[in-house]
Parts: structure tokens; sequence; C-alpha cells
């Protein structure tokens, strides 16, 4: 099951930033680009587990800050030469604020 949760204001994310969610999956960070588009991506680069929230952002991608790696904030993907992939969550702004879409474990009986 999927939920949409509350993270804030959009004007509370720096442009060319993030912010970092903290959810019972992991942290998840939610960036916002020159244009106030927002992507979010598990804050965990595929290369050596670096924090990508800690990234330089520039277009639509964030660079690692331990190794240099590329990453798509789109799709998570790594950009050529560099392979690997991160997990990206769907996230969306609504009248200002910033929504994150988590899955939520569902029990089985």
């Amino acid at each position: 099951m999927t939920q949409w949760i509350e993270i804030g204001a959009l004007a509370d994310i720096p442009r060319l930033g993030s912010r970092v969610v903290r959810t019972p999956g992991g942290n998840i960070a939610v960036f916002r680009t020159e244009s106030d588009e927002v992507f979010a991506l598990d804050d965990r680069c595929p290369h050596k587990g670096g924090p990508l929230s800690q990234g330089i952002v520039h277009n639509k991608r964030v660079t690692c800050p331990l190794h240099n790696f590329v990453i798509e904030l789109a799709s998570g993907q790594a950009v050529a030469p560099d392979e690997g992939c991160t997990h990206s969550h769907p996230a969306k702004v609504e009248n200002g604020v910033v929504w994150l879409s988590v899955r939520q474990a569902v029990a089985v009986s």
C-alpha cells in the first residue's frame, strides 16, 4: 500500500539542495532543482553508500559527495560511465507543499 506524507513547504528546501526524511525503511533524500521540481531518492549512493543528500545538485542530477558518482534524480540511475541505481520515490508539490509517496508494510494474517 502506498501513502502520501506531507514533508513541508517547498520554500524549506533550498534550491539545488535537499532535505532528509527518516522512514522505517531508511532515509530518503528529497531534492529541489533550480526550477522548483522535486525528486526523492534513497539517501544512499549505489557505489559505496554515500549520503546523496549531501551531494551537489545540478540540473536534474546529484553528484555523490564521496566519489563523484552522478545520479539522475528522476530515475536514480547512475550516469555513464558510472553504473548502479538507487531507488526513487514519487514526490510532488501541491500549493507550495512537498508530498512524498512511501510504501507502507501491510500485515498479512
